[in-house]
This record gives C-alpha cells, structure tokens and sequence, in this order.
C-alpha cells in the first residue's frame, strides 16, 4: 500500500499530474456515504458507492459485499472519470475501512498507482485543505483498462471459505472484528455470533492511531509480530477477515505497507457463518 498525507496531496493536486480522488465513505451503521460527500468533500472528488460499485450483490454465497468482476468495475472506474495512467487517491471518515477495501479492489484488478489518504477526510480537514459541497462535478468519462477480470483471482491473495475452515494449511488467520465480535458477545448484523475456530483478533483499529493514521513502519511491524505474522513471502499464507471484507482490507494494506503478504478472505464472516453445517466459535468455549 502507498500512503499519501493530506499535504502531499494538497501539493500534487496543485501540479499537472493526472489524479482523480475518489471518496468511499462507508461504515456499518451508515453505509451510504452520499450525505456526508454532498455536505463535504476534497474539491473535485468523486462519491464511490461500496456497496453498488465496489461490490457486486448478484453474487450469491460470497458474503455481504462479494467482489464485483473486472469489467463491471472498469465500467464504474471509467464513469467515475478514472483513466489509464492516472495517480487514484483514494479516502474516507471512518478509520481507513472504505478507503482501504478501494485500494484492495482496485490494485487486485490491477490498477496500479493507488493511494490512500491517510488519516482521511478529518486528516484533509485538519491540514487547512478546501473542500466543496454538493453532489460532486461531472467528470469526463475515463479510458481506464482493467487487467484481471476474476478478483478471486486477482493480483492480491485471497482466501476462500475452504481454506479458513481447515486452518491447519494456513499460517495466522486474523479476525479484525472488535473483541466483542470476536468472543460471540454481540453480532449486530449476521446470523451467528463467534468466530472462525483458529483465527486470533487483531481489530483493524490495532494498527491506526487516535487520529484514523496508520501506526509507523517499526510498530506495525511490532503489531503483526504480537500475533505471529512476519515480514516474508507469505508461506504459508496467513490472512485476515472481518464481517464482510471491509475493515480487513485495513490490516492487509497495514501489512502491505511493511512488506507482510497478508491475504483477505473477502466474503468473511457474514459468508462462513451463513454455512450451518459450521460450528462458530465463541466465548462459551467452543474454540
């Protein structure tokens, strides 16, 4: 993953180079973000929708945000203004879920300059950037071309539901769920509560700081050390999940970052505990 702070933009926004913004404001609770783009947002930025364009519903079985193909996401890129040699930034207000889950989507599909703006939109704010209201310009449609067609066979890892169910081919797999998910305390959305039998927590939060940033080089690396994830090729593969393969996508592009090859199963939770021949794991011993 490539940061980009809130000056660095500010400045390559000012050159003629070719970049396009995208804004992916997501969260659980409230996963349009349309609202708070129209009250707010990096002048010139593009409102992406996670759960049309950067997920694709008609995908059954996959989990609540299945990856969308190829082809449907150059058509979406493209509409968005995204052309091939373009530098993507890409942001959001809710500790670097949607802006991390774009970065994930695109660079599997083989986008190659992508960048997520860290700290966010408060980090833009907080650094004296403008910003404009409204529902965003009209952008002149893209030519960018999109390589791989199949993201569960993308350019990034994944993980699929068979490989998580049998962990003892795999390295770590990491939940990055809050610890009250994790222990079966609460679920608010999926059927089950608990978590996959093997897999440790490590919430996506562990590698941010008090302002949404991701934590520096030396003590992510101490982060993923505390869980038994190194630097190194990734054999065997170790992995993350979370409920729907969003703020996983956080502690792949943390791992990323530091040269640790982490891999997302992208339908997670809310795809392995749709499956009741499973037995979730929980706080009542089931692990």
């Amino acid at each position: 993953m490539t940061l980009i702070t809130a000056t660095a933009l500010r400045d390559l926004l000012t050159t003629e180079a070719p970049v396009r913004v995208l804004d992916v404001r997501w969260t659980l609770a409230h996963p349009d973000g349309q609202d708070a783009f129209a009250a707010g947002h990096i002048p010139g930025a593009q409102y992406v929708d996670l759960d049309s364009q950067l997920s694709d519903h008609s995908r059954t079985g996959l989990g609540r945000h299945p990856l969308p193909t190829g082809s449907a996401l150059q058509e979406s890129l493209r509409s968005l203004g995204v052309s091939d040699g373009d530098t993507v930034v890409v942001y959001d207000d809710a500790q670097a879920a949607g802006s991390s889950r774009a970065w994930w989507t695109l660079t599997a599909a083989g986008v190659s300059d992508v960048r997520v703006l860290d700290g966010g939109w408060a980090a833009w704010q907080a650094d004296g950037g403008e910003s404009e209201t409204g529902t965003g310009r009209t952008p002149t449609p893209g030519d960018v071309t999109v390589t791989r067609d199949d993201l569960y066979d993308g350019a990034r890892r994944v993980l699929t539901e068979e490989q998580v169910s049998h962990t003892g081919g795999l390295g770590v797999l990491l939940d990055a769920r809050a610890p009250e998910r994790y222990r079966g305390e609460t679920e608010p959305i999926d059927p089950v509560a608990g978590h996959i039998p093997g897999a440790a927590n490590l919430p996506s939060t562990a590698v941010l700081d008090e302002e949404g940033r991701f934590l520096p080089a030396d003590q992510l690396r101490e982060v993923f050390a505390g869980v038994g994830v190194a630097e190194g090729d990734g054999d065997p593969v170790s992995g993350a999940y979370c409920g729907s393969g969003v703020s996983a996508a956080v502690l792949v592009a943390a791992a990323d970052s530091v040269g640790i090859n982490l891999a997302l199963f992208p339908g997670s939770w809310s795809q392995w505990s749709q499956d009741l021949v499973h037995r979730s794991a929980s706080h009542t011993g089931l692990d």
